[in-house]
Formats: C-alpha cells, structure tokens, sequence
C-alpha cells in the first residue's frame, strides 16, 4: 500500500455543518415556488451542484422553468445561504475536524479542500479553517459535480501528489464515488450502511489522529 501523503476534504458535513443553511434556503424557495421540500427531499442534495440540486428541486414541485428563470432562482437561494454563512464563526466547525487537521500538518501531511461549493472560501475564511489547506478546490474552480472525480484529481495536482497516496474524506455517497474513480482510498463520516465503498467509515472526526489513519487504513486493504 502506498503511502498517505495527502488528505482531501469534502467540506459539509465533515468539517462544518452548512448542511442545515442550505436546507433553510432551499425550503424557502420551494415555499415561494408553492410547494414543500422536506428533508428527506433534501438528502438528494448531498454532495450535488447548485445547479443540479436545483433541478433536483424543481422536479420535486413538478415545475419547469426557462434557463433564464433558472439562473434567478438559482441565485436568490445562494443570497440567502450567504447570508447565513456570513455569520459562521470558529465555533460552528465539527468536532475533531480542527485538531485532525492540525495533526495532518504537523506529521508532513499535505491537505486540500475538494467541495461543490462556490462558497467555499468565505465559509474557510470565517471559521478560521483557512490556514490549515495547502490547497483549495472548489466549485469556482471545477465543472463537473461528484460522482465525476475532476474536485479531487484536481486537488492532487495542486498538491503535487499521486492520486493512489491520497486519502479523501467524504460525508456522501457522491463524494465516496468519485474518490473511488479517482484512484483514492476514501473515508466514510456517516453511516456504515450508506457510505459501503468508503474503505473506513467513522461518525465524526472526533478523537481521530493521523496515527489511526495509518493503522485502519491498512488493516482495511
């Protein structure tokens, strides 16, 4: 087995929870749109584009819409998720997420943030997550939503690591999927019966260490 020297991170829901500020903003949308979007409609979102969660939506309310409309609809959700992220602190990062990455630094290990979001930076930005990325990828930067592997080949280049010495962190089965087709061992934050491809899959990043990361990754091949 190879050995690890990078880890890349999906963003919601593994280091922060911004889950619940897209869900709030989508919800009100559907409501304007006239018809309710519940969470589970939402569990359909994760790790999916702006765009296609829209059209995700919009078929959800049966509706259809001129690309034009689209385009507005699309951004008068993401002011209103802005708007709510704008207001993220240092507090509102997951348990462990802060410390593991502190721990990657400090035993060599290169990490890269692979998110959909556009608003990636502001969030890294606010909560102080910043300064702990050698690189960031986010939904500025790539074309293709995950299953597709492009967020996370595109974050080991930036690193300057081959994909199979890559580890990537993911909270949905998207992001498990295109980790797999990019040639990377994957770890699952979630559940076990969802996340089946991930190689290890934890609850959260708490009490994690780059020294477990190691061992289970090995005793998992």
């Amino acid at each position: 087995m190879e050995a690890i020297q990078a880890c890349l991170f999906d963003l919601d829901g593994v280091l922060v929870d911004t889950a619940k500020y897209h869900y709030q903003a989508w919800k009100r949308l559907a409501e304007e749109l006239g018809f309710e979007f519940t969470e589970q409609d939402n569990e359909r979102l994760k790790g999916v584009s702006r765009d296609a969660s829209l059209q995700i939506l919009l078929e959800v309310g049966g509706i259809t819409v001129e690309e034009e409309e689209r385009k507005r609809l699309a951004e008068r959700k993401n002011n209103w998720y802005v708007e709510s992220i704008s207001r993220m602190d240092a507090s509102e990062i997951l348990p462990g997420a802060l410390e593991f990455l502190k721990d990657c630094q400090a035993n060599g290990i290169k990490t890269a943030l692979g998110s959909a979001s556009k608003n990636a930076q502001l969030i890294l930005n606010n909560t102080g997550l910043a300064a702990y990325f050698d690189a960031i990828v986010d939904g500025t930067l790539t074309s293709r939503a995950k299953p597709d592997p492009e967020v996370f080949l595109l974050g080991a280049e930036k690193l300057g690591v081959a994909p199979s010495a890559c580890v990537v962190f993911e909270d949905a089965e998207a992001g498990i999927e295109a980790a797999v087709r990019a040639g990377m061992r994957s770890v699952g934050i979630g559940s076990p019966a969802i996340l089946t491809k991930a190689a290890l899959v934890l609850p959260s990043l708490e009490g994690f260490s780059a020294d477990r990361l190691f061992q289970e990754l090995k005793a998992a091949i």
